[in-house]
């Protein structure tokens, strides 16, 4: 599954129920629109170290990383770049 879609599901299931996931913007500022703010990062980084296997004391998050369903997209290719320097991003 494309990591877009599985993160708009999981963004959706978990915060946005009123809305469709293909309704979710891969830009719409999840920070600014009160999505994901301090309380809600750890439940998605637990979500996102179980789904993609990212080792998350080994990696360095930024606010910046959750601001968008692109920019999550965004850390996780990094990470999995990072873990194995030869995955290429689809």
């Amino acid at each position: 599954m494309d990591p877009s879609l599985a993160i708009k599901q999981y963004i959706v299931r978990e915060f946005l129920p009123d809305i469709a996931p293909e309704e979710l913007d891969d830009d719409y500022d999840l920070v600014d629109n009160g999505v994901v703010n301090s309380l809600s990062l750890l439940p998605i980084i637990n979500w996102l170290a179980d789904r993609y296997d990212i080792p998350i004391d080994d990696v360095d998050i930024s606010m910046n990383d959750f601001l968008s369903v692109a920019a999550i997209r965004r850390f996780v290719s990094r990470t999995a770049r990072e873990r194995v320097p030869a995955l290429s991003e689809n």
